[in-house]
């Protein structure tokens, strides 16, 4: 509104001036009627005009292309938006701890029988003095029998051990079983870990726990004539409802035992060792990267940026049309003179 009382003010002065003007081009046309001044000054405010006229366009078109780019730069942002919320990424975190919740590890050995269980320290193994011979059972074990989760009808027998607790010492259980004889070409004991033997042991109904963790959790096998180490690691995964499920991940590693025994026998000796790989608990979650604020703030300035361009435009339009009027009205006056 400034603008424009100012130039109400200055196409005043303007008239004025060019009323004067006329007046004294009137008394100096007596004097000097093939004056070369008067035929000038239009031509040069034409050009000026014309100048003023094309870079007002050029001006609006390059405002216009700005509004196209922010409204392409809206539409994508909104696309990978969405696109980040239907494509979250996972996320991978490691915690040290000294300590582990001591696992369960439940054995089905069939007709194998638990010979020894010990716990042993910084990876010291001691050699075996009666191998095959009933030893030392210093281990908390639990039997229980229940139904097969997958029949309903066969019973299964599992034999449920507690497994290493300090990572830092390098806790493992060496565990040794005996077969004493098979009717198959093969012999190994299948097992199961889950991730807490206090859950087991506090459970009321210790065979509805052990259906549900061989639902859960995967079986492996070691087999008969070997040590068989096996290096835990335990990974947490967090749901998208906000609950956690544990599994375990394990390397084993097979070595050939020689039996030293005097005679020759026709049973199975089992050996087995399970220990923790390393001190971290692997967290897996799903995270999703579009940050609704980040995307807020986007939106919010590409739309300053639209409305600021449009009111650019609108005042360049309206701009043009006052040069417009204003040349009219001066080539009206121009005529008015000649004639």
């Amino acid at each position: 509104q400034l603008s424009e009382d100012v130039e109400r003010v200055s196409e005043n002065l303007t008239e004025e001036r060019e009323g004067e003007m006329e007046v004294h081009e009137d008394a100096s046309s007596v004097i000097l009627p093939g004056s070369e001044l008067g035929t000038t000054t239009p031509s040069l405010r034409f050009s000026k005009t014309c100048l003023k006229n094309v870079f007002s366009v050029i001006l609006l078109f390059i405002y216009l292309l700005l509004m196209a780019v922010a409204v392409f730069l809206v539409y994508q942002t909104i696309s990978d938006f969405r696109e980040k919320l239907k494509h979250p990424v996972m996320s991978v975190s490691y915690k040290e701890v000294s300590l582990y919740d001591a696992p369960g590890i439940a054995f089905y050995p069939g007709k194998a029988r638990l010979l020894s269980c010990k716990h042993h320290y910084y990876d010291h193994i001691p050699p075996l003095i009666n191998p095959g011979q009933p030893g030392d059972i210093e281990c908390t074990t639990q039997r229980i029998n229940y139904t097969d989760p997958f029949t309903n009808q066969t019973m299964k027998y599992a034999l449920v051990v507690q497994g290493p607790r300090d990572v830092k010492k390098k806790e493992l259980v060496f565990l040794q079983f005996h077969l004493n004889g098979t009717d198959q070409d093969f012999s190994a004991i299948d097992y199961l870990l889950f991730s807490s033997f206090q859950d087991f042991i506090n459970s009321p109904e210790k065979a509805e726990f052990m259906k549900d963790c061989e639902s859960s959790y995967s079986s492996w096998k070691f087999s008969g004539g070997f040590r068989t180490w096996v290096k835990m690691s335990l990974v947490k995964t967090k749901e998208e409802d906000g609950s956690e499920t544990v599994e375990f991940k394990q390397e084993t590693s097979v070595v050939n035992y020689i039996d030293q025994r005097t005679k020759p026998r026709g049973d199975q000796l089992f050996f087995v060792v399970f220990e923790w790989k390393d001190p971290f608990i692997q967290t897996v979650q799903d995270i999703i990267t579009a940050n609704p604020w980040n995307m807020i703030a986007l939106l919010c300035g590409i739309f300053l940026a639209l409305f600021k361009a449009a009111d650019f435009a609108k005042l360049s339009v309206k701009w043009m049309i006052k040069i417009r009027k204003r040349h009219l009205k001066r080539s009206r006056q121009a005529m008015n003179h000649i004639s």
